[in-house]
């Protein structure tokens, strides 16, 4: 028997049920959506048949182990963002270096023992009880901790390792020049890595789907892209451009930007332009860079309630067998859940959305002249 999606009277989701080489599965998708449900299946089948063939410590994810937890009496207590955020991530592939993003990215202005407390308890408690179940191998987790003194040692915040909220996001943004804003407001609303957008061509940009093709992602796989429905008319405009230069994002002198490993190419000047207006107007926002955007954008579509599989569909972490055949098809539930993302009325306020295609030739320092 296989495991396939049906319906129950008193519930709104597809349900899981089926039996894989003596596994039965009987569980809700967590979701109302057909085609996220399909994806959600796929997956759990693919987990189902690994653990019947090497166990479960192979296949436990964090939510599973979790939910185990919790029937077991464990204590829900700022449980629910962990879940959010690490979903159906498999204990086996967890490190420190993944705990200690979660803290960073779910609680990046609390004092240390507040993350110690709200992060690195409730998920050590989950993988004590996961390593009771034969599920997770025995390890020592190394906690956040206050520093020793008087003074407090200075940490430094690398600019594109933390979220940032959209408010403050949109005020840095409204600084920049209007061509490398516009590439920065894209990766705001879509979660694209800066790589990706800068190479993204005309003819991998569907309007009416809202849906961008990433012919080779970082991980080498293709992928499809949904886009919030904030930056359609942008796109509408930019992909008017018909110069013999298939990209759709450009510098205000028209030529595509240059891709430097390891540094921001030419947006660091835009960057640091706008760095320098808002110092003058005494206002201090140094940690927004192009990274920043993809941090922020998985960040809040796990406190807006998305399903972790969506969000990781739309990030690109989800590279399954099934992923190819969503690459170049528009999928509703992705565009759904990407136009969760709010937008402060000062985005929506930048004189460049009037005409972008005219403004993207314009080399405007804000505030300047």
């Amino acid at each position: 028997m296989v495991l396939k999606l049906i319906r129950r009277k008193d519930s709104p989701n597809w349900w899981i049920r089926g039996t894989i080489r003596g596994i039965s599965v009987y569980e809700t998708s967590g979701t109302a959506e057909r085609d996220a449900a399909e994806i959600i299946l796929t997956i759990r089948a693919k987990e189902v048949l690994d653990e019947s063939i090497f166990g479960k410590k192979l296949t436990v994810t964090f939510d599973s182990a979790a939910e185990s937890y919790l029937q077991s009496g464990g204590s829900p207590r700022f449980l629910k963002l962990l879940r959010q955020y690490f979903g159906s991530t498999p204990l086996r592939g967890l490190r420190q270096n993944d705990l200690d993003a979660a803290g960073t990215n779910l609680f990046p202005d609390v004092a240390p023992e507040t993350r110690n407390r709200q992060c690195y308890t409730p998920f050590i408690a989950v993988w004590n009880h996961a390593v009771g179940n034969d599920w997770a191998d025995v390890r020592q987790w190394r906690r956040p901790r206050k520093a020793k003194g008087t003074t407090r040692r200075q940490v430094s915040k690398r600019s594109g390792s933390r979220p940032v909220n959209y408010e403050r996001a949109a005020r840095f943004i409204a600084e920049m020049s209007p061509a490398p804003a516009m590439v920065m407001t894209v990766l705001f609303y879509t979660g694209m890595r800066p790589v990706e957008l800068l190479t993204l061509e005309r003819d991998d940009v569907d309007l009416e789907g809202r849906w961008l093709i990433i012919r080779s992602s970082k991980t080498g796989e293709p992928r499809g892209v949904p886009m919030h429905e904030f930056v359609v008319p942008l796109f509408n405009a930019l992909v008017q451009r018909d110069d013999g230069n298939p990209h759709v994002f450009r510098t205000f002198k028209g030529e595509s930007y240059t891709i430097m490993a390891g540094s921001g190419g030419q947006l660091s000047n835009g960057i640091v332009g706008a760095r320098k207006r808002l110092a003058t107007k005494g206002v201090d926002i140094t940690d927004v860079s192009p990274y920043t955007a993809r941090h922020s954008v998985s960040t809040q579509l796990v406190i807006n309630g998305i399903h972790p599989h969506i969000k990781d569909q739309i990030l690109g972490h989800a590279f399954t067998d099934m992923s190819r055949h969503y690459t170049a098809v528009p999928q509703a539930h992705l565009i759904e859940a990407i136009n969760t993302l709010s937008v402060p009325q000062e985005w929506r306020r930048m004189r460049w959305w009037d005409d972008p295609l005219s403004w993207s030739r314009r080399h405007v320092k804000w505030g300047k002249g």
